[in-house]
């Protein structure tokens, strides 16, 4: 039997540790897989996919990803301005463990 990654580590050591403190948070799971599903999207829409967050903690958690290295910002120098965001290659990375989450979802729901 394979050994659990804690099993001669603490947690905050871990690989799961690690991994928690990208994703963790209110709305950044919820991001990254509006990000999987329709692949570049802008801020406003992002806001209306995801419905019930501020504009302030939609920009915060953005940014927060951003610096993860998890999604990408890529901004048009026009009027209006336009900004999408879209998965980078570790976000994309990702999609299986979200894949499984909503797999586990649909089987386990209530």
């Amino acid at each position: 039997m394979q050994e659990r990654c804690i099993a001669k580590e603490t947690l905050g050591t871990t690989g799961f540790s690690y991994t928690l403190s990208l994703i963790n948070g209110k709305y950044k799971m919820t991001i990254l897989y509006t990000l999987m599903e329709f692949g570049v999207v802008r801020f406003n829409e992002m806001k209306k996919y995801i419905g019930g967050i501020s504009y302030k903690t939609l920009s915060a958690t953005l940014k927060e990803l951003e610096a993860d290295q998890l999604i990408h910002r890529e901004e048009y120098p026009q009027i209006p301005p336009k900004v999408e965001y879209s998965l980078t290659a570790r976000g994309q990375s990702l999609i299986p463990i979200l894949d499984a989450m909503c797999e586990w979802g649909e089987q386990n729901r209530l």
